[in-house]
C-alpha cells in the first residue's frame, strides 16, 4: 500500500517479524572470527605477568591480543586520554579485559582466555563515592554554577532545612549487547560496521588505536537494538577490539559480549551524591540554596565532565531561586567507566531539586503540589523570574499553563480527597498521589556537538535516497528524517529509501543523543532537500510558464500556484533536470544558533529550548512487605507540532517507563570486592508489563504560541525529557509512605524498592498516626 505521509516506525514490519538485520546479525563473511575477554578477578591490582602460550597452542586460536599489539596510540577515551583499550601494567576494575582470545568461534575463544594465565599483585581500592570523598580521590578539578550570595541569603532566610541524597545508578540493558564487525577490505580500508550511536568518534578512536588517518576507516550502524546514551562513547573500545583483531589477523572479525560481561564492563548512569542547604519563607517560596554534587565517575573520565555539568544545570528544573551555589565533584572509582544515560545527568540534578521542594513542604505542612507551584519559573512578573542560575532566559515557558491543563484533566483536587479517604480506613495499605513538572534544556552541553549534515540523492525515475549523521536505535529517528524530507519535497515516503548511516556518506557527525537527533539532522536534511527543490522549481517553472515563486511541489506533482489545472509528475520534472544537465544530489548542513557555554564560570545559553511535560502518578503500597502498585499515570507533555504523532507517543510511554524502573527498582549492587553482583536479569530487575498501569493516560499539550527557537517544522525533542516525568512515581510512593505516620521528612532511598519502602515506612510509624493525608488537610493553602 502506497503510504504519503508515514504513520508508523519505518522499520515496524521488520522488527516484529526479524527481517530487521543488527550488526551480528549479517551473513558473515568467510573466515570471520570471533574474540573474547581475559578479564580481571580484581578491581584494582597491578599486572605482573601475563603468559598466554597456552592459549596460543589450542587449536582454532589465532592470536591473544596484549598491549604490545597495538600499533597506535593504546587509549580510546573521549574526552581525557585516561582509558587504555588493553591495560598494560594496571587494572582498575573489576572484569576489566586484560588480553582479548581470537579464534575460529566465541566457544573456543572463551576456552582459551580461561587457559590465560595472569599474575596480579592487588591494591586497594575505592569501590563508592563516600570512599572517595573522604580521600578526595577525584577525576577533575571542581565545576560551579552560582547566582547572587546563597551564603548570606541562607543566613537571613525565614527557614533553612539540609540533607543529604544517595542516587542509584541504571545498567542500559539495551536488547542488543555491544557488538562490532571489523574487516580490512582490498585496498586496506578498514571496515567496520559498529552497534554505536557515534560513527564519527568510533571511526576516530579506531583509527587511533591502529594508528591510521580517519579517511582509513570506514564505520556504519546499521541500526542498534537499544541505547540510551551506553553506546554514544562504550561502543568505541568494542569496535577498537575488533579492528585490532582484524589487522594482526588480517581475517574478518566479530565481537558480540554475552549479557552478563557486558553488564560487567560497561559503564551505567552515574550515581550522585548530594548535599543540600536550602532557605525559603513561610509560603514555601524559594529564598537561597546551596548543593553539592558528587557523580561516580568510575575508573575513567569519559563522559562525566558534561553529565555532571548537566544535572548541576538542571537541580532547578522548573524552579526559580534567585540565590544558588551549586558545586560538582566526579569521584574516581575503581568501577566501570560511568556514561551517557537518557538524560545525561539531568534526572539525577532534577531528583535532588525534588527532594528539596518536598522537604519544604512538608516543613511548613503544605501540599507538595501547591509549593511546587509557587516557585515555578514565571516571565509575567516583577521582579522576572525567568533567568536561570546560569545566565539563560526561558522563553516561551508553557510550564504553568500546562500544569494547570494536566491538573484539570486528570481531575488531581478530586483525587487528591480519595486518595486521603482512603486512607483513613485502610491502616496497613496506603494510596499516594502526586505531580511534578519537567523542564529540560535541549542542544549539546558541547556547542561544538550541535551542528549535522545530510546527502540526498534524487535519480531520474523520481526516486529519492536519504543519508544524513544520525543513527536509528529504534527511537524513531529515520522514521522522521523520511517524515521531513516527504513533506520538504512534496512526495510520498514510499519515493525515499534511507540509508544505513555511515561514515563516507556523510562525515564529522554529531553523536546521536541529547536529544537533539531530530532537531540536527532534521534541518540538514530540509536544507539539503530545499537545494534540490530550488533547482528543480527552476526547470518547473519554464515548462509550467511561471514565476519560480509560484512553484509548488505537493502530493508528488508539481504545478503553478496561480494555477492548478497544469501540473507535471514529480518524476517528469526530475527527469527533464536531468535532461538540463542539472545536478540531482545535495549536501545539507545545520548548526543550532546561539548557543555559549563558559565551563569556567557556569554561565550562558546552553540550550535552544527547553522541553516541557507534567505527569501525575497514583500508587498503592503494602505496608506489611513495601511492595507498591502503580494505580494510573496522567502525562501531558509538550512535543511541538509532532513530526510523527505514533513515534513521539512511543518516545513519551517507554522514556517513562525507563525512568520508573530507575526510581523503584533497577539496583545495581557490588560485592566488598568490587565485582558486579547485578549482572542479569535475574539479579538486576528491569520493569515488566507487570509494573506499567493498566490505566496509562498520554496526551500531547498543544500550545497556541509558537515558540520563539525555530525547530524544524515546529517539532520539539522527546527523546529524554519522557524519563523525568517518573519522578511523579517516587514522589506518590514518598506521599503513601508518609501516610503511615506524621514525619516532618519522609526519607526514601532511590530506587525506592520494596525494601527501601518498608524502611521508610517503619521510620514514619515511629513517629506516630498520620496527621498529612487526611481528607481535612488535603487542601490546605
Amino acid at each position: 500500500m502506497s503510504r504519503r505521509q508515514i504513520d508508523r516506525h519505518e522499520s515496524a514490519i521488520g522488527h516484529v517479524s526479524g527481517r530487521a538485520v543488527y550488526t551480528d546479525e549479517q551473513h558473515a563473511p568467510t573466515g570471520m572470527l570471533s574474540v573474547w575477554p581475559v578479564q580481571s578477578p580484581h578491581a584494582h591490582a597491578r599486572i605482573v605477568s601475563i603468559d598466554a602460550d597456552r592459549a596460543r597452542r589450542m587449536p582454532g586460536v589465532h592470536a591473544v591480543l596484549t598491549d604490545t599489539d597495538i600499533p597506535g596510540e593504546n587509549d580510546t577515551g573521549p574526552i581525557v586520554h585516561d582509558e587504555p583499550l588493553i591495560p598494560a601494567n594496571r587494572v582498575q576494575f573489576h572484569g576489566q579485559a586484560v588480553a582479548w582470545v581470537v579464534a575460529d568461534d566465541e566457544t573456543t575463544a572463551k576456552a582459551a582466555a580461561a587457559a590465560v594465565n595472569v599474575g596480579y599483585e592487588a591494591l586497594p581500592a575505592c569501590l563508592d563515592i563516600a570512599d572517595a570523598i573522604a580521600n578526595a580521590n577525584f577525576h577533575c578539578p571542581p565545576a560551579q554554577v552560582q547566582r547572587g550570595d546563597a551564603s548570606t541569603a541562607l543566613s537571613k532566610a525565614t527557614h533553612c532545612l539540609d540533607g543529604e541524597l544517595d542516587i542509584g545508578g541504571q545498567d542500559h540493558f539495551y536488547l542488543e549487547t555491544q557488538a562490532s564487525w571489523a574487516q580490512v577490505d582490498s585496498e586496506g580500508l578498514l571496515q567496520v560496521t559498529s552497534s554505536t550511536q557515534h560513527p564519527t568518534e568510533t571511526q576516530a578512536i579506531v583509527a587511533r588505536v591502529l594508528g591510521l588517518p580517519s579517511n582509513r576507516v570506514v564505520c556504519r550502524s546499521l541500526r542498534m537494538g537499544g541505547g540510551f546514551g551506553g553506546k554514544e562513547t562504550q561502543a568505541n573500545p568494542y569496535a577498537a577490539i575488533a579492528a585490532l583483531a582484524a589487522h594482526v589477523t588480517r581475517r574478518p572479525v566479530r565481537i558480540k559480549l554475552a549479557r552478563g560481561i557486558d553488564m560487567q564492563m560497561t559503564g551505567k548512569r552515574h550515581p550522585f551524591f548530594a548535599r543540600y542547604e536550602v532557605g525559603f519563607d513561610q509560603h514555601g517560596m524559594l529564598q537561597a540554596m546551596k548543593v553539592a554534587l558528587f557523580a561516580d565517575g568510575g575508573w575513567s573520565v569519559d563522559l562525566s565532565p558534561p553529565v555532571l555539568m548537566r544535572a548541576m544545570v538542571h537541580v532547578d528544573n522548573s524552579y526559580y531561586c534567585p540565590n544558588v551555589e551549586i558545586t560538582g565533584l566526579i569521584a574516581k572509582t575503581n568501577l566501570p567507566s560511568n556514561t551517557a544515560f537518557r538524560g545525561f545527568g539531568g534526572p539525577q540534578g532534577m531528583l535532588v531539586g525534588e527532594e528539596i521542594i518536598d522537604r519544604i513542604a512538608r516543613h511548613l505542612g503544605l501540599p507538595p503540589e501547591t509549593v511546587r507551584e509557587r516557585n515555578f519559573y514565571r516571565e509575567a512578573e516583577s521582579p522576572p523570574r525567568n533567568i536561570t542560575p546560569y545566565g539563560q532566559t526561558i522563553r516561551d515557558n508553557p510550564i504553568p499553563e500546562l500544569w494547570a491543563q494536566l491538573k484539570t484533566g486528570s481531575d488531581f483536587d478530586a483525587r487528591r480527597i480519595e486518595v486521603a479517604t482512603f486512607n483513613a480506613s485502610h491502616a496497613h495499605t496506603k494510596r499516594g498521589i502526586a505531580i511534578t513538572p519537567v523542564k529540560f534544556g535541549i542542544s549539546f552541553n558541547k556547542v561544538e556537538y550541535n551542528q549535522a549534515g545530510a546527502l540526498v540523492h534524487i535519480y531520474t525515475d523520481g526516486s529519492v535516497q536519504l543519508n544524513h549523521g544520525g543513527t536509528e536505535m529504534g527511537q524513531g529517528l529515520h522514521s522522521k528524517m523520511l517524515a521531513v524530507a516527504s513533506r520538504t519535497l512534496g512526495i510520498s515516503v514510499d519515493r525515499i529509501q534511507i540509508m544505513v548511516t555511515s561514515t563516507d556518506k556523510v562525515p564529522n557527525t554529531s553523536a546521536t543523543a541529547a536529544s537533539s537527533g531530530s532537531d540536527l539532522n532534521g534541518q540538514a536534511v530540509k536544507a539539503a532537500c530545499e537545494t534540490l527543490l530550488s533547482r528543480l522549481a527552476e526547470v518547473a517553472a519554464g515548462l509550467l510558464e511561471c514565476r519560480v515563486g509560484e512553484v509548488v511541489f505537493a502530493d508528488d506533482q508539481v504545478h503553478a500556484s496561480s494555477s492548478s489545472k497544469q501540473s507535471l509528475a514529480f518524476a517528469d520534472v526530475v527527469q527533464a533536470a536531468y535532461s538540463a544537465r542539472i545536478s540531482l544530489s545535495a549536501t545539507g548542513y545545520y548548526r543550532t544558533p546561539g548557543l555559549s557555554w563558559d565551563a569556567q564560570t557556569g554561565k550562558g545559553q546552553p540550550f535552544y529550548y527547553f522541553a516541557c511535560g507534567a505527569a501525575v502518578s497514583e500508587v498503592e503500597i503494602c505496608g506489611y512487605t513495601g511492595v507498591h502498585r502503580l494505580l494510573r499515570v496522567d502525562i501531558l507533555h509538550d512535543v511541538g507540532d509532532s513530526l510523527v504523532e505514533a513515534i513521539d507517543r512511543g518516545q513519551i510511554e517507554g522514556g517513562f517507563v525507563q525512568g520508573m524502573g530507575w526510581l523503584t527498582c533497577e539496583e545495581l549492587r557490588w560485592s566488598d570486592s568490587g565485582k558486579l553482583l547485578t549482572d542479569a536479569p535475574s539479579t538486576y530487575k528491569i520493569p515488566t508489563n507487570g509494573e506499567v498501569p493498566k490505566d496509562f493516560r498520554v496526551d500531547l499539550f498543544k500550545c497556541a504560541q509558537k515558540p520563539e527557537a525555530q525547530v524544524i517544522f515546529g517539532s520539539k525533542a522527546v527523546g529524554e525529557p519522557p524519563l523525568m516525568l517518573a519522578m511523579s512515581v517516587r514522589e506518590a510512593l514518598r506521599e503513601a509512605v508518609s501516610a503511615f505516620g506524621d514525619a516532618r521528612q519522609i526519607a526514601l532511598a532511590s530506587p525506592a524498592t520494596p525494601e527501601a519502602i518498608f524502611n521508610a515506612i517503619g521510620k514514619v510509624r515511629a513517629f506516630g498516626p498520620s496527621a498529612v493525608m487526611t481528607p481535612e488537610r488535603v487542601g490546605a493553602p
